[in-house]
């Protein structure tokens, strides 16, 4: 994308002019993320995430490679290298606890980002790549992530991936040998270590290819905003640099004091105590839980407990754990209403916050042991998070009578702050 009042690169000294000549990453920078991209004046903190995600990414790769530089893919030994990582290696400690917390940041910026993006319509029409871009990345972040789960050789890391990878041999035929090939034989072992630290060490450099290309569909459109209404005119605009950089660092900062203070002060707080006992495959542990990112899709996968039809209720959970998550490809399409913003459409926002609720809940229902009453919670969550996008989401989008909307963006930002222009002289 670019406006025709965006300001274009032109560099005045020797060093510059010859880098944009040979080399012109400056000329990129500026019109990624400098004076030459304008965005919409009236962005909220909500659209720091996109940014604190990246940062989050950072820190998992450069954490990532020096971990790696100590860690051994090994069943003998991965327990025990990760505890000579916290021991003896010189700030191995902050390291791991900065790479195990810095997981858990990333993945709260992430959530927040997709549900900014489902409270303003950043979904639809003209960014509906953006967003499938998004969705691959949340994919691929899911998938690092349990793989980097299994690696510290732990008691949940190695039940987990038992009973995760279990799920794979309820699919017909192939369900069995797709386990096998997984795990690399028929239970978590060496090749199981081998394969997994290699696919964990790997996919974040996919992850970050995958951003770039998000980034890149981003730009076309342009970035949405909190009326969902396009930009008409160099009025609805400003330079990205400085007004957003100074937000977002300002973001950044909130960022990084709650991640120092929780690797710090509490680094084990998002963790569980059954993985600092070495994996023994004799001993079960008493409630086997995944990581807390997880939750609401292993309640789903939970939820069901009884076959139907001729599937098996083992399979049927398999089905709509993924489903839960391909549902997201096509929302653009399952919301058909030409408003984006939750702000214009009360009948919507209503539901969305349910739908939130129903989030959460699911989320504690994963983490209970599968008993009553959490059984019969997980089945009604599931219930309502499939409705919500295959059956409300739909209908809504048909009846629903949107607020008044105003005709640009600068109408919007200057009738916010007409009362305080309004009572000022009255005041004085």
């Amino acid at each position: 994308m670019s406006f025709p009042w965006a300001k274009p690169y032109e560099p005045t000294h020797p060093l510059m002019k010859w880098m944009d000549e040979k080399l012109p990453i400056p000329r990129l920078v500026y019109n990624a993320t400098g004076p030459g991209y304008p965005v919409p004046r009236n962005l909220n903190y909500f659209w720091n995430f996109g940014v604190l995600a990246g940062a989050a990414l950072m820190i998992q790769i450069i954490t990532g490679i020096v971990l790696a530089m100590h860690y051994a893919a090994n069943a003998g030994v991965a327990f025990n290298s990760v505890e000579h990582i916290m021991r003896d290696v010189n700030a191995g400690w902050f390291i791991r606890y900065a790479h195990m917390n810095g997981a858990s940041m990333f993945f709260i910026v992430v959530y927040l980002h997709i549900f900014r993006g489902l409270y303003y319509g950043s979904y639809k029409a003209p960014r509906e790549m953006v967003w499938l871009l998004g969705v691959v990345i949340f994919l691929l972040m899911m998938a690092t992530a349990f793989m980097g789960y299994v690696l510290p050789w732990g008691q949940m890391s190695f039940w987990g991936a038992q009973v995760i990878t279990g799920f794979f041999s309820a699919i017909p035929l192939v369900g069995e040998p797709v386990r096998q090939w997984l795990l690399g034989g028929f239970v978590p072992d060496n090749a199981t270590l081998n394969r997994f630290f290699s696919l964990h060490y790997l996919l974040p450099f996919v992850i970050l290819g995958v951003i770039i290309l998000h980034i890149w569909a981003l730009h076309i459109p342009g970035s949405n905003n909190p009326t969902g209404i396009e930009v008409k005119d160099e009025q609805d605009t400003v330079p990205f640099h400085p007004y957003y950089t100074a937000k977002d660092g300002f973001g950044l900062g909130i960022f990084l004091l709650v991640f120092v203070a929780l690797t710090f002060f509490s680094p084990n707080m998002l963790g569980h105590a059954d993985n600092y006992i070495p994996a023994n495959s004799l001993s079960t542990p008493a409630h086997i839980v995944p990581e807390w990112y997880f939750l609401p899709f292993y309640a789903i996968l939970k939820a069901f407990t009884f076959n139907f039809l001729w599937i098996d209720a083992k399979l049927w959970g398999v089905i709509a754990m993924f489903a839960s998550i391909a549902l997201l490809f096509f929302l653009p399409w399952l919301d058909s209403s030409p408003v984006k913003s939750s702000t214009y459409r009360p009948l919507y926002r209503w539901f969305f916050w349910v739908l939130v609720a129903d989030v959460l809940l699911l989320g504690w229902c994963g983490m209970q042991p599968a008993e009553q009453p959490w059984v019969i919670l997980s089945q009604l969550g599931s219930i309502y998070y499939f409705a919500h996008f295959l059956v409300i989401l739909p209908i809504v989008s048909r009846i629903e009578r949107p607020l008044p909307m105003p005709n640009s963006i600068t109408e919007a930002v200057l009738a916010k702050h007409a009362p305080d222009t309004a009572s000022g002289p009255a005041a004085a």
